[in-house]
């Protein structure tokens, strides 16, 4: 369990809370969940703002449960590649075809992406493909995402690809012979306890303690609330490889910290350098496999070391672990509520992150 230490952190982190505070004045997002790790230790877990901008809305508490959006990556399908690959039963450099025969085509360079290129953004898929617009359900999405076009020569760019983690999230399944949810409940969530993160929250007993995210007037056509926000996983029922997963700041902070003791309990050290280390191709990629690394500008702002990983989410969240320092910063909003516009977030974070490091100096 992790240890809390956070009596003084409205006095230690004064500033770092009133950027975030300033932001939702400025409406970058109506509320925030922070939570900071520091040399084994929880020493801050902040919540501000509201679910919305109404006057009623509810506060934000220690257990608003957000959609983590892209965060999932990272926590649920990176950490099965990690632990599939500690097994002994994923291996990075197998062609994707292998495993799934429907992604060969009459490009001969389909045959030469791999997993390790999936986890890295470097297949040569695009970035993103509305396939919600033609799919009906998951079989339909998957079959068309399998057909997707390589838009470069795999291995000689990376554009991060929500269609190759679509993809990567299929194999996985493949590999455990079980859905991707329920690997991931009993393999990752169980083992660290973190009770409020799970995809499928409209069936989850804790649906009423997560901000909307979105007032959809164009696909849904409804207040998207308690169920994932990203349109290709919604047709996917909520399960996906790239998105789908809810938690608190908390439960991510927790996750956070076993990656910062080497991966203990879930997966080896040597495993986690292997996928939290920058890959040298393709040429200035600042992509690990599942995570990033800071690149300057950066959103994880201008202190965390060169070792350091992390991941953002769509939604409005991110996560940002630096081994050097001992230190994780957790940042979850609503910042697609209640519609996708506001880009504020992107100096908000960076200035929130250093404020964060400033304060333990």
């Amino acid at each position: 369990m992790l240890s809390q230490s956070f009596h003084h952190q409205d006095d230690q982190f004064q500033r770092a809370f009133s950027i975030l505070l300033s932001g939702i004045d400025q409406r970058a997002f109506p509320g925030a969940a922070a939570a900071v790790t520091y040399q084994g230790k929880l020493i801050a877990c902040k919540e501000l703002g509201h679910f919305t901008y109404g006057r009623c809305s509810r506060s934000v508490k220690a257990y608003t449960i957000y959609d983590l959006a892209s965060v999932t990556k990272v926590v649920a399908t990176t950490t099965a590649c990690m632990i599939l690959f500690d097994r002994n039963q994923l291996s990075l450099d197998q062609p994707l075809v292998s495993l799934l025969p429907g992604f060969a085509g009459a490009d001969p360079r389909r045959q030469q992406v791999t997993l390790r290129m999936l986890l890295s953004h470097s297949s040569g898929l695009p970035a993103y493909v509305k396939l919600y617009l033609t799919a009906h359900n998951k079989e339909e999405l998957l079959h068309q995402a399998l057909q997707v076009p390589l838009t470069a020569d795999p291995g000689t760019r990376a554009e991060y690809s929500d269609i190759g983690f679509i993809l990567l999230g299929q194999v996985l399944e493949q590999l455990a012979s079980e859905p991707l949810d329920r690997f991931c409940q009993k393999e990752i969530f169980q083992p660290l306890s973190l009770v409020f993160t799970d995809f499928h929250l409209p069936r989850h007993p804790y649906r009423g303690w997560t901000p909307p995210t979105e007032d959809d007037r164009t696909f849904r056509h409804r207040i998207i609330r308690g169920e994932v926000n990203d349109e290709n996983a919604s047709v996917m029922g909520g399960v996906a490889g790239h998105a789908g997963c809810f938690s608190t700041a908390l439960d991510v902070s927790v996750f956070a910290q076993c990656m910062l003791q080497g991966g203990s309990p879930l997966v080896k050290k040597e495993t986690l350098e292997i996928f939290t280390r920058r890959q040298d191709l393709p040429a200035g990629t600042s992509r690990a496999l599942g995570w990033d690394t800071p690149t300057q500008p950066s959103q994880s702002g201008r202190y965390f070391s060169s070792r350091s990983y992390g991941h953002l989410g769509y939604t409005g969240t991110s996560l940002w672990i630096d081994p050097d320092r001992q230190l994780s910063v957790t940042l979850l909003t609503n910042r697609t509520w209640p519609d996708r516009g506001s880009q504020s977030i992107k100096q908000v974070r960076p200035a929130f992150h250093d404020a964060v490091i400033e304060a333990l100096h």
